[in-house]
């Protein structure tokens, strides 16, 4: 055999991976290409031979000849029938909100004792492995849209517990934007796109904001170095309510969730964030992506903040409004455990588009948080995955709890073994699924008061104190850039409202954006 004919395999390690490649070219390729590059690559490398015979979607095999229709009777052709009406129908609505994001499977691992609050299983047990999906995402952007756009990022966990599914649905800012249920629609409205000319419009957003003043702490950090993380793995994230619990014996407490990224908080600035955006719109699922298929398997600390039930009667502030933080010393922090996200999907839309949370899917021990915002989205984040996905979203794979048995019937698949032959009705007299008796449930129960008065310290103090003098100086030209674009009285209500959270603020963002202006604003007085 001639030398030029023969094959010579060369083993290239890249990290501790070994790779087998042909040539020198290809040899060159793997190192200068990341794992989501050369993703298609890696597959032929791991089937070296066709996965098995094309069929249709009934199972027939399909015969070469009917992969083309030049010349033939297409319409007798049912593989081309079927990928032509298949094709028409293989989008499934968009989310209105967190369209644009990615997944991934990991699990948490339970590091300290926590009974003492707690009693839910998935808590308890140092050293107890709860297998999870997660899914990030960028809130307003649509599919297709930008990772690296100013604004806020979500972080949703599915914890397949042996208590059944359990949701954190949570976000990279400790505040939210709104306190009133009723406000939502019209905020992601004025956030998302202008109905006429299908742009993001900033007179919208300050026009809500302004017109909804309580929003103003979440919207310091929406145009502070927070909003943009370099990355899904660099932010921290946080369940925004404060989350009823209680422990085996029904004490209650009174807590926040935050996950704390093990890899380091870091930001990117608005520069480098629009230089990135420009080439790689796709950024943060990339930088998931590799970092796990290099095994550099991103990680979070489970915390929770706590207050006793006697803490809650004695503090100065409302701990349930969900547009402020907790003061300090009103609360002490535990740590429960780690989230280690260690598995790509091997297919993307049937784990990240076909995944459905709702914060409302809680476990014994968590009665969860009892504002009215929270109240709101145990429906409305079940209605929109059923408007999505069908009655039986947690029928399908990515959602199923470990256990299951309910008396819900039928409805368009999946529908799983639909409970067989088993009784659909309840109470029976024929041994159908009862329900469980939980003596540790509090039985004490309290209503929330809340009021419209907006309270601007909590802003002012994330301004003055939670930011260093470099952050107040990039939020405060971030903030005058984007009121360039709007009229003349609304950036008036703009410095009316940042003078009354902090005279400083209001001052600055002033006289930058008449330094941006062919025609100066005019500063209204507080």
């Amino acid at each position: 055999m001639k030398s030029s004919t023969v094959i010579h395999w060369l083993l290239i390690v890249i990290g501790s991976e070994y790779v087998r490649a042909i040539d020198y070219e290809l040899y060159e390729y793997y190192n200068r290409t990341d794992p989501a590059t050369r993703q298609l690559c890696d597959f032929e490398e791991e089937h070296p031979t066709p996965i098995g015979i094309l069929t249709t979607s009934s199972g027939k095999p399909v015969e070469i000849r009917e992969t083309i229709t030049l010349n033939s009777d297409e319409f007798s052709n049912q593989y081309h029938i079927d990928l032509l009406t298949h094709a028409n129908a293989e989008r499934i609505p968009e989310r209105v909100v967190h369209a644009k994001g990615t997944a991934a499977f990991g699990y948490f691992e339970v590091t300290n004792d926590v009974s003492q609050y707690i009693k839910s299983d998935v808590f308890n047990g140092i050293g107890k492995i709860t297998p999870t999906v997660v899914r990030f995402s960028t809130v307003m952007q649509n599919l297709g849209g930008s990772d690296v756009a100013r604004e806020t990022k979500g972080m949703a966990v599915k914890f397949y517990t042996k208590e059944g599914n359990l949701d954190f649905v949570a976000l990279n800012f400790p505040v939210f934007f709104i306190k009133d249920p009723i406000k939502f629609p019209f905020f992601f409205h004025a956030l998302k796109r202008n109905p006429k000319t299908n742009l993001f419009d900033f007179s919208m957003r300050w026009d809500f904001f302004t017109k909804n003043p309580e929003s103003i702490h979440a919207l310091l950090w929406l145009y502070s170095d927070y909003c943009i993380p370099n990355g899904y793995a660099k932010m921290d994230a946080f369940l925004i309510h404060t989350y009823e619990i209680n422990n085996k014996y029904g004490y209650k407490y009174f807590v926040k969730f935050n996950f704390r990224t093990d890899q380091g908080v870091e930001n990117l600035p608005a520069d480098e964030a629009e230089t990135i955006a420009a080439r790689d719109p796709d950024y943060f699922n990339r930088k998931l992506y590799n970092a796990i298929e290099n095994k550099m398997y991103p990680a979070w600390t489970l915390e929770m903040d706590v207050m006793s039930f006697d803490d809650i009667r004695t503090i100065d502030y409302n701990p349930f409004e969900v547009t402020r933080l907790w003061k300090k010393g009103t609360y002490h922090t535990v740590t429960i455990g780690r989230l280690v996200l260690d598995r790509n999907p091997d297919n993307f839309f049937r784990v990240s588009e076909l995944s459905a949370f709702n914060p409302g899917n809680l476990v014994p021990g968590i009665p969860g948080p009892m504002d009215n915002l929270f109240k709101s989205r145990r429906s409305s984040y079940r209605d929109t995955q059923v408007y999505r996905l069908g009655v039986n979203h947690n029928r399908i794979e990515v959602n199923t709890p470990l256990y299951w048995k309910v008396y819900d019937r039928n409805g368009k698949p999946p529908v799983k073994d639909n409970m067989m032959d088993a009784p659909n009705y309840y109470p029976n007299s024929f041994n159908g699924p009862v329900p469980y008796i939980d003596p540790s449930r509090p039985k004490e129960r309290f209503t929330i008061l809340e009021v419209n008065a907006v309270d601007l310290e909590h802003a002012s103090d994330f301004y003055n104190n939670y930011l260093e003098l470099d952050q107040r100086e990039r939020l405060i030209n971030n903030t005058a850039n984007s009121l360039i674009p709007v009229s003349p009285d609304l950036q008036r209500r703009a410095i009316r409202l940042l003078t009354l959270t902090d005279i400083n603020l209001g001052t600055q963002v002033s006289e930058m954006l008449h330094d941006a202006m062919p025609i100066s604003p005019i500063l209204s007085h507080a």
